[in-house]
């Protein structure tokens, strides 16, 4: 009925995934995600958990809601508008809540029929700004109501669930109808009793015949031994499933005042003879639940109220709650046992109740434990517990104390025998264990509190530091100041073994950005995957759908805003405008590109390089530090020229879907200032346009493992001078140049408030761009092959390379425009100046570099130069050619840079020289090697001797051979 579609779908999910074989009533031999063995099952009539059948091995376990939550996002559209087809008189109006209730909470509809009906919820503000509406179910508390929303409930962020406008539940709680102290009215006040009691009296004996029986008032039902105090009114619920009565506080801080004052008053109309029930207070098993059952049971204990506690473990990803375990089956006589056991720890008034409780439990001689936040160890001595029995049971023969059960004996016995030895002042939790796969190293995540309120301190152990006393002493030290632990290595052994069974274990990237494998942006304390923005949780790592991952990288941090409503959608576009024009668009399109330059990549192998070049004051630095605060960054770049290989691959490998901006990188000048600088050679770059790897170094593993990561980000360059480079390098570059010409005081005034512009308001704009993911990737996909076409059309653009890079461009800049508000006329101008960018950087490409310019013009002149010969006549050799073939140009650079101080010619710097000679176009480049001279000739014994030259050797204009 309800649950056939889903439970159809959810089965037919189930074996595609985890390739299950029905057997009888079972899925069986299903593949377990855990442990990878074919030993995963459910029922095939109800397969709402999995479980791994090797309970002491794995004992793997999912709620399908945790597998597929997609399937339990749209109660509405699933359930509610196919009842819009039918006749009005058979329309179900709560459809889409029974079918919530009945299927995601696991609820015999009939118990709770009446409690609750569907409603209607909107926020203008929920899903990014855009508005959503859910359908609710809503049920009656107090003098409000309660709602859940149930139709996509991460379109509104943290919250949940609803109350009613301007209503209270403070004191109150939330009760099934079949408890007896549920909305009892309150008894009448004395004189109206009385006047009830007249006024029947005298209708009595008005009466004809004899007087009426008098009708014995009929007494409450006692309330139950236990009553449980949970949180939600699914918890609540759950548990009457379970013939255990509980009420619902609705917030772990709601202590119920005036519910247990109605209940206590009640309790006393019945003159004593109704014993009150134990108050069990079964709170979330997060921290919040914890400390308020804690303060809850000292209220209620000290109003003279009966309390225990129960609390449920939690392991694994998702907290579990009563609800939970009702649907897991798992609210059985010894699983409640064990979670009053857990309870009772809890509130354990002293570390010596507390052993007491453990050892009571599970009759261990020693263990360890934690109260208050501190670590004690307790060993029971066997020899003084026996004598100390006998003792007591002499005691209570000879009448010197009073007749005892045997738990209260061995209580006594324990007491007088066990020793408790602090062994930390500080409580140390293994949280989760984390591995670096490339260079093998591997670390514990821990989590240090302190009794004090300093706070926790998190962070790493070694497998070293875990297994000897002292290093873990020093490292838990060094870590949380004034942690101490004074612990043996038995002890801590023993410690670990406990906390370390079975650890969580949490995937780790070392860089900030897009991670492909994991299809998510991870961004410091902020991810983005499917469009959906998720916070790292309390263990600092990322909890999202199967899927445990977090960043090893510090060095970076993004202070990205959550808050949408503190993005600045507008002001900031106009002025960016206003500044730049279409060259600051043009730049913001490639700073957007570079949020998916991964998917560019694997579906156009390559993404181009952004260069900004101009003069001092044109801009540069305001234009860049503005657009990395769009993405939460206070940064402008780094200098190549001050690190070293092994420091430039470090910094290229740390972010991914980001740009990596290089500045002031080339700072050597043609007159030879400054040439002590050493420059960066942009070659490094050739593999990183593709994503390739560009540098490969060894893993210290003993092995011949190497780690060369491939490249994941962009490449902005912003220096004075353009980039001076091989055509390789120049043909991936989109270049753009700067200068001061038309600029405004409005231009002036915009560029001051982008630099006052804060980081808060306008980080929002990175995480609505990764929200829009997919429908980007998708138009830079369709859009890039038709671009391509219209820039090979353009007159001055032909090389394909060059066109694609432009191309791409151009398609995020039409993506652009579902971001920010952008004009026909803007876009208009950004297209002509990309246009003109490709057509500039063609051009660029079929010029020589002005370097190799001024070299042949040097050349010309002084290897025309002729020296008088010993004749008196000049000479006709030239004066740098030492070439014998008539269309190569062999020329030694050092020569060459003899002969024009000679002649007193200004030339370009010989290191920058051999840089761009390579690329040399009209007299193309062969190759360096030494040759036959045809000038240094020397005559010995009347023959004349070739002197060899080493030289590099270029085609004469129009010599070059076919």
């Amino acid at each position: 009925m309800i649950q056939n579609d889903l439970l159809s779908e959810i089965s037919q999910r189930l074996q595609q995934e985890f390739e299950f074989k029905t057997h009888d009533k079972y899925l069986q031999q299903g593949k377990c995600p855990n442990c990878h063995k074919k030993s995963l099952w459910t029922y095939a009539a109800t397969p709402w958990v999995i479980h791994c059948e090797r309970l002491n091995n794995c004992g793997y376990e999912s709620h399908v809601k945790d597998l597929y939550p997609e399937l339990f996002n749209s109660w509405t559209e699933r359930y509610q508008v196919p009842e819009q087809a039918k006749p009005v008189a058979e329309q179900n109006p709560n459809a889409a809540v029974d079918a919530y209730l009945a299927t995601a909470r696991g609820f015999d509809l009939s118990r709770i029929a009446g409690l609750y009906s569907q409603e209607s919820y909107y926020d203008a503000k929920a899903d990014q700004g855009r508005g959503a509406g859910t359908s609710t179910v809503r049920f009656a508390v107090a003098d409000t109501w309660w709602e859940r929303l149930i139709d996509r409930p991460w379109r509104f962020g943290k919250k949940k669930a609803n109350f009613k406008f301007g209503g209270t539940y403070a004191g109150q709680w939330w009760a099934m109808p079949s408890l007896s102290f549920a909305d009892q009215a309150p008894p009448p006040p004395p004189e109206t009793a009385i006047a009830d009691a007249m006024e029947r009296a005298m209708q009595a004996a008005s009466a004809s015949g004899p007087a009426a029986p008098a009708v014995p008032a009929v007494p409450l039902a006692p309330p139950p031994a236990e009553l449980w105090l949970v949180e939600g009114i699914f918890d609540a619920i759950a548990l009457d499933h379970h013939d255990i009565a509980a009420v619902a506080l609705l917030s772990c801080n709601n202590y119920p005042e005036k519910a247990l004052e109605e209940l206590d008053a009640q309790l006393k109309r019945q003159g004593g003879t109704v014993k009150a029930p134990v108050l069990v207070w079964a709170l979330d098993g997060d921290k919040a639940g914890q400390d308020f059952t804690r303060k809850h049971v000292a209220r209620a204990r000290k109003a003279g109220w009966v309390c225990k506690a129960a609390q449920i473990p939690q392991k694994g990803k998702g907290k579990l709650d009563w609800n939970d375990l009702h649907q897991r089956d798992q609210l059985q006589e010894a699983q409640l046992k064990n979670y009053l056991y857990h309870g009772a720890l809890l509130i354990a008034a002293t570390a010596q109740d507390k052993a007491l409780i453990i050892y009571n439990h599970s009759g261990k001689a020693d263990f360890d434990l934690d109260h208050g936040n501190k670590l004690y160890w307790f060993k029971l001595d066997l020899e003084r517990y026996r004598k100390a029995m006998e003792q007591l049971e002499k005691d209570i023969d000879d009448g010197h104390k009073p007749f005892m059960t045997d738990d209260e004996k061995r209580t006594v016995g324990l007491t007088e025998s066990g020793t408790l030895q602090p062994i930390a002042n500080c409580r140390p939790q293994a949280l989760y264990y984390q591995r670096n796969e490339i260079t093998q190293e591997a670390w514990y995540y821990f989590c240090v509190s302190f009794p004090h309120d300093g706070g926790d301190v998190k962070g790493t152990f070694t497998a070293g530091q875990l297994t000897a006393a002292s290093e873990f002493k020093k490292q838990l030290l060094h870590m949380a100041p004034g942690a101490m632990f004074s612990g043996s290595s038995y002890q801590l052994e023993k410690i670990m073994q406990r906390q370390l069974e079975n650890p969580k274990i949490v995937q780790t990237v070392d860089f900030i950005g897009y991670s492909a494998p994991h299809r998510t942006y991870i961004l410091g304390k902020v991810a983005v995957r499917d469009g959906q923005i998720h916070e790292a949780n309390a263990e600092d790592y990322f909890d999202i759908d199967k899927l445990a991952v977090k960043t090893l990288q510090k060095s970076i941090r993004l202070a990205v805003n959550t808050d949408a409503q503190d993005y600045d959608r507008t002001a900031w576009v106009q002025h960016l405008w206003n500044a730049f024009g279409a060259k600051g668009i043009v730049a913001l399109t490639y700073w957007v590109g570079s949020l998916f330059a991964e998917q560019i990549r694997e579906e156009h192998q390559s993404f181009p390089f952004l260069e900004i070049v101009g003069e001092p004051g044109s801009g540069k630095t305001t234009l860049i530090q503005f657009l990395w605060k769009l993405f939460g960054r206070d940064h402008e770049g780094l200098d190549p020229s001050k690190s070293t290989s092994a420091g430039r691959m470090r910094t290229f490998t740390q972010v991914s879907n980001l740009p990596i901006v290089l500045i002031e990188s080339d700072r050597e000048t043609k007159t030879g200032h400054q040439a002590h600088v050493k420059s960066f050679d942009w070659d490094e770059l050739k593999d990183a346009y593709n994503g390739n790897s560009i540098r490969t170094t060894g893993v210290k593993t003993g092995g011949n493992e190497t780690y060369d990561p491939p490249f994941r980000a962009s490449i902005v360059i912003s220096q004075n001078n353009p980039v001076s480079a091989s055509q390789a390098i120049m043909e991936r570059i989109c270049h753009m140049t700067f200068n001061t010409q038309g600029f405004s005081p409005a231009s002036y005034e915009s560029a001051k408030s982008l630099e006052k512009i804060d980081i808060e308001h306008v980080s929002g704009f990175l995480l609505a761009a990764l929200r829009r993911e997919a429908v980007i990737c998708q138009h830079i996909k369709d859009e890039t092959d038709a671009n391509i076409k219209f820039l090979l059309e353009q007159d001055g653009i032909h090389k394909p390379r060059i066109a694609k890079n432009h191309a791409q461009l151009l398609s995020i800049a039409t993506a652009l425009r579902s971001l920010v508000k952008i004009t026909d006329e803007q876009f208009n101008q950004v297209r002509a100046q990309i246009v003109t960018m490709a057509r500039e950087r063609q051009q660029s490409i079929n010029a020589d570099h002005p370097l190799v310019t001024e070299f042949w013009e040097a050349f010309n002149y002084l290897d025309g130069l002729r020296p008088n010969s010993t004749t008196g006549f000049p000479d006709p050799r030239p004066l740098l050619n030492h070439s014998r073939q008539h269309d190569v140009i062999a020329v030694n650079l050092n020569e060459f840079v003899e002969k024009a101080a000679m002649h007193r010619q200004q030339i370009p710097v010989l290191a920058d020289l051999k840089k761009v000679l390579r690329t040399s176009k009209l007299r193309r480049f062969m190759e360096a090697k030494p040759v036959n001279s045809a000038i240094n000739i020397r005559v010995e014994a009347g023959h004349e001797v070739p002197k060899t030259v080493y030289c590099w050797l270029f085609e004469k204009p129009g010599q070059r051979k076919v």
